[in-house]
């Protein structure tokens, strides 16, 4: 299991890395260069709104497929038949409850002119979601990989012709972004249906409420959580654009880094995409999942370690380097959502492990403190400190969320792993700290800054024996 984790986890961070990054850097940031932080905030305030709601397009169906069919692959016909139509039924609840929902918020017109095109793409890259938890689920770790990226592949390739293309004599406008996105979920979900529909012994959709409330029944605990965690890591800019008179733009400043944030999320969200199916596998085996809990958690949080600190002492660099506007503002930013981004990865971990073991009822209650905990220092903080303020919120609440899930994990496992390893972890955060204090002090040269501390953090892992060269050897193919 090891073995097949690492191999396929270096696959979808080599081929996220190639495209991910130009996405985030070179497109969405490139929009909201051209566009301009007022218009991208208001964009990027019903964007959240509409992924705070998408739980209801999906009601943790995805990873209650998902665990299942790594559980039992033979499950995959008669689930695709029945879930496909609960899904289309789900997407036309969604729509409403969103249009609804902003009506009651006191949305206008120019509000819904972009609100109706972001609950088709939410709809749209939910269901590619579904689909990619069957290919996961059968261990297609190499097509999901593939499919994981084509999306954003495509969207750069609109955005890039429309970008620099020279193809129209008119300014980029928000609306082209939002339509990109549409075209690429489209293309993406024909191609991953096909592929699932050819594993799949039959496909025959049907519409049947009681198997629908049975589903249901047995998803609804993921639901209430994705719903929860999306809550509390999504509301910040909502609130933001709702409670200030200068929302749109203080939304802007807090996109400029959150969307760094969200870059480094989504890698950390490929380690959970593999570790849920090897988790419930290995929990159904009844394998010690010791060692693949200090492995994963060496593999994610020397990383998150090592951009935690990078936001501390090259914050302002960064985001002058990529932005235009409100640098000041976003830098200070920037440095929070970085340190915050050191506890999502460890709830990557021990999270998708108490889910793979559905302790969702622990989880659920989590994550529901965690919420109220947001919500209080959100409309506490945002009226006075503006962005910084939903900045702070998020740090606190991923914070306490990272030390929940560990201290539940070690009470329901009753893990057991070495009191050496648990020391190197530790010791690993002062000396990469003093590391990045040392070369941002001394070094000439920012860039030659970050790359030393690259070099030390990989220093330190290996003089701590953190990482090994002959464990990566075991891991190899062997003829």
């Amino acid at each position: 299991m090891k073995r097949k984790f690492v191999t396929n986890l270096a696959l979808v961070i080599f081929l996220n890395l190639l495209v991910k990054p130009f996405w985030i850097f070179g497109i969405d940031r490139t929009v909201q260069n051209v566009v301009g932080a007022d218009i991208y905030g208001f964009y990027f305030s019903l964007f959240s709104f509409s992924l705070l709601l998408n739980i209801l397009l999906d009601m943790g169906i995805t990873n209650y497929n998902n665990r299942n069919i790594a559980r039992d692959p033979g499950k995959l016909t008669e689930a695709f038949s029945s879930i496909v139509g609960l899904k289309f039924l789900l997407a036309v609840f969604y729509a409403l409850v969103c249009l609804v929902l902003g009506l009651i918020m006191g949305y206008r017109e120019e509000h819904f002119r972009i609100l109706w095109i972001l609950i088709l793409n939410q709809f749209l890259a939910v269901f590619i979601l579904y689909l990619r938890s069957n290919i996961s689920g059968l261990h297609y770790f190499r097509t999901d990989s593939v499919i994981s990226v084509l999306d954003r592949t495509l969207v750069i390739i609109i955005c890039g012709i429309l970008l620099w293309g020279n193809v129209t004599d008119s300014m980029f406008r928000i609306e082209w972004f939002i339509f990109a996105q549409t075209a690429a979920y489209t293309i993406t979900a024909i191609v991953a249906f096909l592929i699932v529909l050819s594993r799949a012994r039959y496909f025959r959709p049907y519409i049947d409420f009681r198997k629908f409330t049975s589903i249901l029944k047995e998803s609804y605990p993921f639901a209430i959580l994705i719903f929860l965690m999306f809550f509390y890591f999504r509301i910040d800019s909502v609130l933001l654009e709702r409670l200030l008179d200068n929302g749109k733009q203080q939304v802007g400043i807090y996109a400029q880094s959150f969307r760094i944030l969200d870059a480094a999320y989504m890698f950390a969200t490929l380690f959970a995409g593999l570790l849920l199916p090897i988790f419930s596998r290995m929990l159904k085996k009844r394998e010690s999942i010791t060692g693949m809990v200090s492995l994963s958690l060496t593999l994610i949080f020397l990383p998150a370690l090592f951009l935690a600190t990078i936001g501390i002492f090259y914050s302002s660099e960064i985001i002058n380097l990529l932005y235009n506007e409100h640098t000041d503002a976003s830098s200070r930013v920037f440095t929070l959502l970085m340190i915050a981004f050191a506890g999502i990865s460890l709830s990557h971990i021990f999270g998708t492990l108490l889910t793979a073991n559905r302790n969702l009822r622990e989880l659920n209650m989590l994550a529901g403190s965690a919420v109220i905990l947001n919500l209080t220092l959100n409309l506490i903080l945002i009226p006075v400190h503006q962005a910084y303020g939903a900045a702070i919120s998020c740090l606190a609440t991923q914070a306490y969320m990272a030390v929940g899930q560990i201290v539940i994990a070690f009470l329901v496992f009753r893990l057991k792993m070495h009191s050496g390893f648990i020391l190197k972890i530790i010791l690993t955060v002062p000396l990469i700290t003093a590391g990045g204090y040392i070369t941002a002090r001394y070094s000439g040269n920012w860039y030659m800054g970050i790359g030393i501390l690259m070099v030390w953090t990989g220093l330190v892992a290996f003089s701590l024996r953190l990482i090994r060269f002959r464990d990566f050897l075991s891991l190899l193919p062997q003829e």
